[in-house]
């Protein structure tokens, strides 16, 4: 464990047993180019979103990638979270781009740059696979906040992640599922099962990453109410729940909320914090939104 400029970088488990394998096998060296990359691609990450203001608390290293545990969390705006997301796939790209540059010129042999190359594009591909928590998940779930409700992408999300991660597993044991002379695919089981562990403990924790993302709403409203912006409005009935309300907020929207009869009375309009507050405070999510005017 190391911890620089505030971020606490470690090497997960997973990483360590690769580690130790490539030793006993000879393959050390083109492990630790491995690592070395990996660790340029979450310098990435890490540097735009500090540079966004963002809070890196820790690291993890893994053989794919890592993973970055930030303070701020559903907080940030979905075009930040896309650009740090981004952020790790292009240092593979110039990296590349360097190996070929090393291996025209001759200070690095063809074979060494073919391989740093086809590393970082491995890494880059993977890492854009729209699986949480890879970039492309999260690349995925921007997109997704954008065009939808931020409950519904938590639970798109989830259920993507969970199909891909597990049709990777199914991959890995194909070849023995059918009795082929190659086996099991190690490497790519080891990985998906990860994938699907930590997905289906993502989908689990679904309600607590949603009541994370309702208390980080009062930054949200500052940020809107100081630059001005636009209210998109929620229309519900007066037999609306607070937690069927909630469920209808947007990533980057400020909502005002309009109590409505069927014939098209109003008969009241509140401020998201009043509805979130609501909740927060008493926590009862079965109550009628128009009780918060009683």
């Amino acid at each position: 464990m190391i911890k620089w400029k505030g971020t606490v970088w470690t090497v997960h488990p997973l990483f360590v047993l690769i580690m130790l394998a490539s030793v006993a096998t000879g393959y050390f060296t083109e492990l630790l180019t491995l690592f070395a990359l990996v660790f340029v691609h979450e310098l990435g990450h890490v540097a735009v979103a500090k540079g966004f203001g963002w809070t890196v608390r820790e690291v993890k290293l893994l053989p794919f990638g890592g993973v970055a545990e930030v303070e701020d969390g559903s907080g940030v705006p979905a075009k930040e979270e896309a650009l740090v997301a981004i952020a790790g796939p292009l240092q593979n790209v110039w990296m590349a781009a360097a190996a070929w540059g090393l291996g025209q010129t001759g200070l690095w042999s063809e074979e060494w740059s073919q391989y740093v190359i086809s590393a970082n594009a491995i890494i880059a591909l993977f890492n854009l696979l729209p699986i949480l928590p890879l970039d492309g998940g999260k690349l995925m779930n921007a997109l997704l906040s954008r065009t939808t409700t931020f409950h519904r992408t938590l639970r798109i999300g989830a259920r993507v992640s969970l199909a891909l991660s597990g049709a990777m597993v199914v991959f890995a044991i194909m070849p023995w599922l059918h009795g082929g002379q190659s086996g099991i695919q190690p490497n790519l089981l080891i990985v998906g099962l990860f994938l699907l562990m930590t997905n289906w403990t993502y989908n689990r924790h679904i309600p607590f990453l949603f009541l994370r993302f309702l208390t980080s709403r009062g930054l949200t409203a500052s940020r809107h109410l100081t630059r001005g912006a636009w209210a998109l409005p929620i229309i519900v009935s007066k037999a609306h729940t607070i937690a069927a309300a909630l469920r209808l907020f947007k990533r980057d929207s400020y909502h005002l909320i309009v109590v409505m009869e069927e014939s098209g009375q109003i008969l009241a309009v509140l401020p998201e914090q009043r509805l979130v507050n609501g909740y927060l405070e008493d926590g009862k999510p079965d109550r009628a939104v128009l009780e918060l005017f009683m």
